[in-house]
């Protein structure tokens, strides 16, 4: 068998803005869009060899992922060769030695100019700029941003003393540093949670027991964004958190938007750090610059989604228990008499939340002036990914609808505003016989699709 995904949008953090924001996010992406059209094909990716001077291609075998990525790119974030945006799907890039492996999807996230790609082995992927370490410390040629390559987690002595080279000097980009790397990359713990924020990157690993306690958290943050203290802004390679989560503990659960974070943990605890102005990180709305608890939760939580300015806490699974935190600018929260007894899944956009219920229905609310919310009278869904303006639903006859803003094609080709039930990017109907659609993502304006050959 040999999984595959499929990317359709533009790239992100579940971050940026709303309102005159958002609308100035909209006008950036829209200056750098090339547009660049290509056959959808699901053939297998192509990766650069381990040379690191030679950018000739080959294929995969057969028996690893392709993964097929739309949207904006103006940073090479969807790590598909290039810096133009395109607007069908076009398979990623990666390095020779770090495929990605199969065995299951794969968690997606999507940072102002970088992505962070979790494969179901733990291993952690990026793609995308270099300028602020939200990628962490990177260990290849400029020119290969554009494709994916492994997060070290891990330095050994000698990639230490690398890092100390001069960026333009060739020894830092030698066979001596690309095989230290490599060494490095496979002594990385296993990754089991990553989430993106606008320049910065925060990830959980398991320790040595086995268990998902260490939490790494790297690149650029000036409202606390790296959870490591009033001083630190900057962290160009991962540094790990201390003391948290507390003894006895693991995090089950990891969400982020453009400025916060919040982890939910085995015991129902809820802790956050980053920006909690607007009360997204509980009633001290103000800046937190460690992991602190949010107080005043009534119940155990085991799920949380962030917007820009809020934070969305669910109890457990199929139950009725929820919490909203937060600023609701755009009638997010959603009414005391929400039905959301029997949710399954549940993700949130900028200004919007999406929640995904055991008879295939779909609720929504928030803001919808570019047809975020769920359109009405859909067919029965069984799977959706939520992105910074728009939503992606696998329905339970095999079609990937899209509804929301896709001016970056992330709701297919020379779509905008799309507010109606039947708009299909992808689906199983037009795949070969025995393949299927088993998972789906999206980012901001970015959106995946996950196919399963048979």
């Amino acid at each position: 068998m040999r999984e595959k995904i499929v990317c359709c949008g533009v790239c992100e953090s579940e971050s940026v803005a709303q309102g005159a924001n958002a609308d100035k996010i909209r006008t950036m992406h829209a200056r750098r869009r090339h547009p660049y059209h290509i056959t959808f094909s699901y053939k297998p990716n192509t990766i650069l060899k381990s040379d690191t001077n030679v950018s000739e291609q080959r294929k995969l075998p057969t028996s690893k992922m392709g993964i097929y990525a739309i949207g904006s790119n103006g940073s090479g974030q969807l790590g598909i060769g290039h810096e133009e945006d395109v607007s069908v799907p076009k398979d990623a890039q990666f390095h020779a030695s770090f495929p990605p492996t199969s065995g299951g999807p794969m968690t997606i996230r999507g940072g102002g100019n970088h992505t962070l790609l979790l494969t179901p082995t733990g291993m952690l992927l990026s793609s995308g700029a270099i300028t602020h370490g939200a990628r962490g410390r990177y260990f290849l040629p400029p020119t290969t941003t554009r494709s994916f390559s492994p997060v070290l987690l891990s330095f050994s002595a000698s990639a230490e003393a690398e890092a100390q080279v001069p960026p333009d000097s060739d020894e830092l980009w030698g066979p001596d540093a690309f095989k230290s790397a490599e060494a490095d990359i496979k002594a990385n713990p296993k990754v089991t949670h990553c989430a993106a924020m606008w320049e910065s990157s925060v990830v959980v690993a398991a320790d040595a027991a086995g268990k998902a306690r260490d939490v790494y958290t790297f690149g650029m943050g000036q409202k606390g964004e790296l959870g490591q203290g009033p001083l630190i802004i900057r962290s160009p390679r991962p540094e790990l958190l201390p003391n948290f989560p507390p003894p006895d503990t693991e995090i089950v659960d990891l969400a982020a938007c453009m400025g916060h974070v919040i982890a939910v943990l085995d015991n129902g605890d809820v802790y956050g750090w980053g920006n909690g102005r607007k009360g997204q990180l509980g009633e001290l709305a103000e800046v937190v610059h460690e992991p602190r608890k949010i107080e005043g939760i009534t119940f155990p939580v085991t799920r949380a989604v962030c917007g820009r300015e809020f934070t969305y806490l669910l109890g457990a699974k199929g139950g009725g228990e929820s919490a909203f935190l937060g600023k609701d600018k755009w009638d997010v929260k959603p009414p005391a008499d929400a039905d959301i007894k029997g949710w399954i899944d549940v993700g949130a956009g900028w200004g919007n939340i999406v929640l995904l219920k055991d008879n295939g229905n779909v609720l929504s609310w928030g803001r919808n002036d570019h047809g975020q919310c769920a359109p009405p009278d859909l067919p029965p869904v069984d799977k959706i990914a939520v992105g910074s303006e728009h939503t992606l639903a696998l329905t339970r006859d095999g079609d990937v609808l899209a509804w929301g803003w896709g001016e970056h094609g992330n709701c297919g080709p020379g779509k905008e505003d799309v507010r109606v039930k039947d708009n299909v990017v992808a689906s199983s109907k037009h795949l070969p016989e025995g393949s299927s659609i088993v998972s789906i993502g999206a980012g901001c304006a970015t959106s995946w699709v996950c196919v399963l050959d048979g």
